[in-house]
């Protein structure tokens, strides 16, 4: 699946997707990489090594530092696919060297989570193990 490239790098991991956006500034523990957010349809469940999939960020531009402490700490996400890309969530996959896309086609919402991903963050492409 095609998309656009927002941060270099390629990374696959299994997919790890929320419907609704995530802040990163107290709704992701940097110390453990587990979502915190109470009420989140992730909250307890860690994105540490995983591909996460969320529409966008919110919150504050801390979150972008984040997601850096994340990596630091060996618990970012392996990559990351936005529904749509905002500076937040850009510049902290930037920074961390999280490769990242966004706008994929409709079909990649028809994968569940679980499924096997490759980001390609260098050419925007994003491809699944069908087998998985």
């Amino acid at each position: 699946m095609q998309g656009r490239s927002i941060s270099k790098g390629i990374a696959n991991g299994e997919l790890l997707i929320s419907p609704e956006p995530i802040s990163f500034l107290s709704g992701v523990d940097p110390e453990t990489g587990t979502v915190v957010e109470h009420g989140h349809p992730l909250e307890g469940q860690s994105i540490a090594g995983r591909v996460l999939a969320f529409p966008y960020g919110k919150g504050s531009t801390v979150g972008s530092y984040v997601i850096y402490a994340l990596k630091q700490n060996g618990l970012a996400p392996a990559a990351i696919i936005n529904t749509e890309a905002e500076p937040i969530i850009a510049v902290g996959a930037i920074i961390a060297g999280i490769p990242m896309v966004d706008r994929l086609p409709p079909e990649f919402s028809r994968l569940p989570s679980g499924t096997l991903v490759t980001v390609n963050g260098d050419t925007g492409e994003v491809s699944c193990d069908e087998t998985g």
